[in-house]
């Protein structure tokens, strides 16, 4: 015979009442659970965020983009210790670029590459960020805008001119609201004219401390700075309109090899990569990443798990007498059961609840920290309310039995 509504409200305001009277007891006991709940409501607002702003940087850039890297790897490769088969490979060269670029399935493709430098005017330093060398295509790829200014001209970057269109927030930090076009800056110690500004798209991706501040010319860069030709240099591809990524791809393999006199059976000393498999190689990491706090999360929950089995059994104890008192005046065992698995759903419903709320202020702050969008995982926190309930319902049923089956006289009896 299924609960009433009644009946239900009842055993939830008893539950209610037993929680009020052990406040300290109850407390400790949902611990376990909140916090369990909370790390995996805040590690699903942040992965999920930061997913979302790649998905969105790749939108811009485009499905259709690729790019040619000299090795392609899942986390940097020490310049100074390269493994045997990346240190035989060569660099990747202006002269191949110029020759991808020629191919009739190509629209766009430039060397590019990426340095870490402070920039400094008027007494300001920035921290470290990423300083892009490219070309006036680099919103081609990048998206964003020109605010302000213009792009480099040919005859700048064909002679690496001293340059610089500025990120437009870091440019702001640094000079406030006055004129920024031909202001001077220093980065890394060289000293460039400020032609331009350049804002993001709304939600690109950048780790901290790796937001793109500058950009520059790339022969400037490759003149002036030492490059990472291993993890920092790569050739930015787009396909001609109308021409698949894997007739580009298969193209610009063609080319490379030939320029690099490879035979049928040597294996490519290059790599080529999507932004599908850029993203792959995320989901990898963040699957990784997650698994692990899914992991600790569920040795929390399990705690609190234990701890509501400890706090019933010891409820079950201390009620003994209102246990029989029940029995005497015509509960069954089944009510019994039911009224301290709710107790014990009730506990830990809370637990669940207090951690879902303290997960999302926690992913918030790590939103703005992270500089990204963390939207609430509302699927998740579905889960977590029916897991934390379940968990008391789980853990709760040993103790409940053990109140259902007890002796009404025996009960009566217990001092």
């Amino acid at each position: 015979m299924p609960l009433s509504g009644s009946g239900l409200a009842e055993n939830v305001k008893l539950a209610l009442e037993a929680l009020r009277v052990s406040k300290l007891r109850s407390s400790l006991t949902i611990l376990g659970v909140v916090i369990g709940v909370a790390t995996v409501m805040t590690m699903a607002a942040m992965v999920q965020g930061i997913r979302d702003q790649i998905v969105t940087t790749i939108e811009v850039a485009g499905p259709t983009t690729f790019y040619v890297l000299k090795k392609f790897s899942q986390t940097p490769l020490n310049p100074d210790n390269l493994p045997k088969d990346v240190r035989i490979r060569p660099d990747l060269t202006e002269a191949e670029v110029a020759r991808i670029r020629l191919l009739p399935e190509i629209g766009y493709a430039s060397l590019w590459a990426q340095t870490l430098a402070r920039i400094e005017a008027d007494g300001v330093r920035t921290q470290g960020m990423a300083i892009m060398g490219a070309d006036d295509g680099f919103t081609l790829i990048q998206g964003g805008e020109l605010v302000a200014g213009r792009w480099f001209t040919r005859g700048e970057i064909t002679a690496g001119a001293p340059v610089v269109v500025l990120q437009e927030n870091t440019a702001r930090s640094m000079f406030g609201q006055e004129r920024l076009l031909g202001q001077r800056v220093q980065i890394g110690g060289r000293v460039l004219e400020v032609i331009g500004l350049w804002a993001e798209p709304g939600n690109i991706f950048a780790p901290p401390g790796q937001s793109v501040g500058a950009v520059v010319p790339f022969r400037f860069m490759d003149r002036s700075y030492t490059i990472d030709r291993t993890n920092a240099l790569f050739i930015p591809v787009k396909p001609r309109a109308g021409v698949r990524v894997a007739d580009a791809q298969g193209a610009v393999e063609m080319a490379l090899r030939e320029s690099r006199r490879l035979r049928p059976g040597d294996g490519n000393t290059f790599d080529l990569v999507t932004q599908d498999q850029i993203l792959d190689t995320f989901n990898s990491l963040t699957s990784v990443f997650f698994l692990v706090m899914i992991v600790l999360s569920g040795v929390a929950l399990l705690v609190g798990g234990i701890g509501v089995m400890a706090i019933m059994t010891v409820s079950v104890t201390s009620r003994t007498r209102e246990i029989g008192v029940r029995k005497a005046l015509g509960a069954t065992r089944r009510d019994i059961l039911i009224q301290f698995l709710v107790e014990a759903s009730t506990l830990t419903g809370i637990g669940g609840v207090i951690g879902i709320l303290v997960g999302l202020v926690f992913g918030r702050v790590a939103a703005v920290a992270l500089d990204i969008d963390a939207p609430v995982p509302v699927t998740l926190t579905v889960i977590a309310v029916v897991v934390s309930v379940g968990i008391g319902i789980v853990f709760g049923m040993i103790p409940a039995r053990r109140a259902a089956r007890l002796d009404p006289i025996e009960a009566l009896r217990y001092e």
